[in-house]
């Protein structure tokens, strides 16, 4: 008679708070595997994509996210298109609904916000589906980096009109130079916390022969 060994992952243990502090240990480890370029104009793109090439510092930073919400009594998550869609798995960790604020065209039954600009160039309005959260939701909003905060705080808008509050705004990465925490602040989000600041981003990516900086308004 045949006999199958099931194999039972045990959950990962908590994660401690010094763990998640910004700027600390594993905020260092990550910021090395976040290479810049000169792109959009910008001396210093940070490249999520050395990141993700790191599964498991991936999921570690996924779970630093995670870790500082829960027992916040978080209702739903707005992930901004595109890069902060790549952080999917902290609404999944927090076992809470995930909503995307997108560009117009994208998505149907969808509301409009109000024009904006980032540190690239002036955008269009982001959208919401009607339906994304209730009146009273508490909202955490979620990107993969806060410049000028120009993104963030349009979301905020849109949460504010379907009738929600937004908790706070969380991004892997802030710029800190370039004040977009205190913008998030005047908008209603109740700032933004990240894990990684640029004083600790000091890796350049290896530029090729014949470098093009040929990037785009995304």
């Amino acid at each position: 008679q045949r006999c199958w060994k099931v194999l039972i992952r045990s959950p990962p243990a908590p994660m401690a708070q010094e763990e998640y502090t910004p700027d600390g240990p594993l905020a260092r480890e990550i910021a090395a595997n976040l290479p810049y370029f000169p792109y959009k104009k910008i001396d210093r793109f940070y490249d999520i994509g050395g990141l993700l090439k790191q599964p498991a510092l991936f999921d570690k930073a996924c779970e630093a996210l995670a870790a500082r919400y829960r027992g916040q009594q978080i209702d739903a998550i707005g992930a901004f298109d595109a890069r902060g869609f790549l952080f999917t798995p902290v609404a999944i960790k927090l076992g809470v609904p995930l909503f995307m604020l997108r560009k117009g065209g994208k998505m149907p039954n969808a509301i409009s916000g109000k024009g904006y600009t980032t540190e690239y160039d002036s955008k269009d309005g982001l959208n919401i589906q009607r339906d994304a959260i209730k009146p009273n939701d508490r909202v955490l909003l979620i990107d993969d980096l806060i410049a000028t905060g120009g993104t963030l705080c349009a979301g905020i808008e849109l949460v504010h009109a379907l009738g929600g509050t937004v908790v706070e705004c969380a991004c892997l990465v802030e710029l800190k130079a370039l004040g977009g925490d205190a913008k998030v602040k005047a908008a209603g989000g109740h700032g933004c916390w990240a894990l990684v600041s640029e004083s600790v981003l000091t890796v350049p990516g290896q530029l090729v022969e014949g470098y093009v900086d040929d990037g785009e308004g995304h």
